[in-house]
């Protein structure tokens, strides 16, 4: 695994995949529920998503999947969009997600946020960092925005 400081969607862009953080709720109409952070990047920029991951979360569970029409991998770290994120569900997320990187050949580079930190609520350094050490290797690279580009933004 490596960390460094960056956008994914600037990865994206550059035709790399990225994992997007998730949860397993649905809206009365079939989408997910994609309201906040990196999620809600991924709705805006793709419309029809929300309404894909709603029907493949009703029908197969809130699992890792791959989206090779956006070159997005999905990554469950809670089940409902109100709670807190779930180690026990973000431990499972990371082994689904190399147990699939490991049988396809998608690319040789994969982009995430920190799961489970940020809208999540679990600290980096103390909860989620080691157990992303225990399972990922360099094909994974973990981009995080720092102050000054926070700051920028606003």
């Amino acid at each position: 695994m490596q960390e460094i400081n960056g956008n994914i969607w600037t990865y994206h862009y550059h035709g790399r995949w990225i994992i997007v953080t998730t949860n397993g709720a649905i809206k009365k109409n079939g989408a997910a529920v994609m309201g906040r952070g990196v999620a809600k990047e991924l709705a805006t920029r793709y419309p029809d998503f929300p309404g894909t991951l709603g029907a493949t979360i009703l029908s197969s569970g809130n699992n890792v999947y791959a989206f090779s029409k956006y070159r997005v991998i999905t990554f469950p770290v809670k089940d409902g969009w109100r709670k807190k994120a779930d180690m026990v569900l973000i431990e499972k997320s990371l082994r689904q997600l190399v147990e699939l990187v490991n049988k396809t050949d998608l690319s040789d580079k994969f982009y995430m946020v920190r799961p489970g930190c940020g809208y999540g609520r679990l600290d980096w350094e103390t909860e989620v960092k080691h157990l992303c050490e225990k399972y990922l290797d360099n094909r994974f690279i973990i981009t995080h925005v720092n102050e000054i580009e926070i700051n920028r933004r606003t």
